[in-house]
Order: C-alpha cells, then sequence, then structure tokens
C-alpha cells in the first residue's frame, strides 16, 4: 500500500531527496489511489498517454536508419531513466519522481531530432523549445486537450531538464544529467556502428579519463557524481569528469552532428516541414479537427507547432506526400 511507500521514503531517503507527500500537487485536485504515490501515478500516466508511444518512431540521430539497432528517441528515453534511476538510487534520492520525470522529458520532441526542433523554431516567431513543448503536451494536448494533471514536479523538471535550466529538485537535475550521459554515449555508439566516427578519433586523453565503452564511461560519470554529490544538497560530478564528458558532447557535436550527411539530410526534412508548416499556415482547415478548435484557445503557430511537433518521421513523410507528391491517375 501506498504508506508502506511514504514510510519508507521517510526512512531510507535523503534528507535533501523530495518526499511525495511534500508535493505541491496538481493544476486539478484528484483523489488519491491507495495503492500508489502521486508520482507513480505520474510515471504510469506518462508510460500509456499517446505521446510516449510516438517515441518509438521519432529520430534520436538517424534518420529513418534500416538498420534496427540505431537507438530512436523512445529508446534514448528508456536510456535516460536507467541512467537516471541509477542517479537516484546512489545517492537516496527520490526514485519514483526521478523516473517519472525522464519518462516524460522528451515527449515533446519533434521529427527528425534537433534538425526538426531548429526547423520549428526558425519557422515560428516565438521560437521552439522541445523541453517546453513537453510541458505543453503533458498540461495541455494529451487526453483530447485536457493534458494528463501531472504534479507540479513531474512537469517542473520536464520542461527545466536542458543543460542551460535549473530544475527545482535534485531529482530533476539528476535526470538533467541523466540525459547528456545517455545521448553522448548511446551516440557514440551509433555513430562508431554507422562509420561515421572510429573509436580512435575519439581524443586519446578523454579515453583514458572515462574510458573506451559506453559501459566504462557511464561508470565513471555515475561514480563521480557520486563522489562529488553522495550527502550533500546538490548532483554534480568531479570537476575533470565533468569537463571531459562536455568535451566529448563538443566532440560529437563537431564530428557526428556537423559531418555532411546530418546537414544533407537536415536540409531535405527543412525542405519538409517548411513546406508543412506553410501549407497548414494557408490551410488551417486541413489539419485534425482537435487542432482547428485548438486555434480558438491558441494562436496559429502555437497550434501549427503542436501538430507538427508531435508527428513521427513517417507520419510527416506521409503527410507530406499525400498533399504534394501527385498520384497515379487511374483511368
Amino acid at each position: 500500500m501506498k504508506e508502506n511507500t511514504l514510510k519508507q521514503e521517510k526512512m531510507f531517503l535523503s534528507p535533501f531527496a523530495f518526499k511525495s507527500k511534500d508535493t505541491v500537487g496538481r493544476i486539478r485536485a484528484e483523489a488519491p489511489c491507495p495503492m500508489r504515490t502521486d508520482f507513480q501515478r505520474d510515471r504510469d500516466r506518462i508510460i500509456h498517454c499517446k505521446a510516449f508511444r510516438r517515441l518509438k518512431n521519432k529520430t534520436q540521430v538517424f534518420f529513418s536508419p534500416e538498420g534496427d539497432h540505431y537507438r530512436t528517441r523512445l529508446t534514448h528515453t528508456l536510456a535516460v531513466s536507467q541512467v537516471a534511476r541509477g542517479i537516484a538510487r546512489v545517492l537516496s534520492l527520490n526514485e519514483d519522481l526521478t523516473e517519472a520525470i525522464a519518462l516524460g522529458h522528451d515527449l515533446g520532441h519533434t521529427p527528425f531530432g534537433h534538425s526538426g526542433e531548429r526547423i520549428l523554431k526558425e519557422l515560428n516567431p516565438k521560437g521552439f523549445k522541445h523541453n517546453v513543448q513537453s510541458g505543453r503536451v503533458v498540461d495541455i494536448l494529451e487526453n483530447d486537450g485536457i493534458g494528463l494533471n501531472l504534479t507540479r514536479e513531474v512537469v517542473d523538471g520536464i520542461i527545466n531538464h536542458k543543460l542551460d535550466c535549473t530544475p527545482k529538485t535534485l531529482e530533476g537535475k539528476a535526470v538533467s544529467f541523466a540525459d547528456r550521459i545517455a545521448y553522448i554515449n548511446h551516440d557514440i555508439d551509433d555513430a562508431i556502428d554507422g562509420g561515421f566516427i572510429t573509436l580512435d578519433d575519439i581524443p586519446k586523453h578523454l579515453r583514458e579519463l572515462l574510458g573506451d565503452t559506453s559501459r566504462d564511461r557511464i561508470n565513471t560519470m555515475l561514480k563521480s557524481i557520486y563522489n562529488a554529490s553522495n550527502g550533500k544538497n546538490t548532483v554534480e560530478m568531479e570537476d575533470d569528469v565533468h569537463d571531459a564528458t562536455m568535451q566529448l558532447r563538443s566532440f560529437l557535436f563537431e564530428r557526428v552532428y556537423g559531418d555532411k550527411t546530418f546537414r544533407d539530410e537536415e536540409e531535405r526534412a527543412k525542405r519538409m516541414l517548411t513546406a508543412l508548416y506553410e501549407y497548414f499556415m494557408s490551410h488551417p482547415d486541413k489539419m485534425p479537427e482537435f487542432y482547428v478548435k485548438r486555434m480558438e484557445v491558441d494562436d496559429k503557430h502555437t497550434v501549427l507547432c503542436d501538430y507538427i511537433s508531435g508527428m513521427s518521421d513517417m507520419y510527416a513523410v506521409n503527410t507530406f506526400t499525400e498533399i504534394f507528391i501527385p498520384k497515379n491517375w487511374k483511368l
């Protein structure tokens, strides 16, 4: 029962962990669940929502890869959840809160990965950020416009998971670190498997400090967080490991994300998403009825971003094809 969980949190969690009983609650009050804490309920709501299921067909790095083993936005999310729970466990933080934030952190991500995000940011005069959109998904768009009604702590962690943000809870900070740890390491693996880089391309001093494999690098990073944060009101890495991690991140941006292949694919995605954006700007009535009705509440640019950011890669391609590619005539 829930009371056992609350007692265990009081007995075993760090004094700096956020306890389930201390939640400020939801936008709309609900009757409590006798079995689950509010954060456990949030985790379950996220897993069962439509936006979570769409992540399986959204790009992480490689656009529509032919191999079965490249990461998608969903497998990235699961990796973040696993790493974040590992951080929470060793620091005696609230694993349920941590997991809920991790599972929801990318629900607002666009098709075609960060390329799609950059494109929508250019098209929308108000800009676009996937972390803010993730908050919009859980607060407004899911459940036919009533949202998931999550606790404010989970929503805060979702919106503030990016490097330049500051979550209010240590659990949110654990997810922010886990996001970087996960994508740095699995994107390296995918880039090596895809033939874009070799292990020897990674600077030697980074391999010597962090390790040659994802397993070794993740262990080094998690141990560093434990060494720097255990018993303290913080989640951080030791300086040398943090500096090496950020250098490895910069290496990825330069050698992988900046590769000509990705730039060419981004240009194709830009032409496609721009065409869709302009078409629905001129023909808003052609969007699904849900989004047409949203324009009674929100401006057209916001609704267009809601619609397009919610598309999977293949749904975007199919929608573009349906609108712009001539069909064979049956005579």
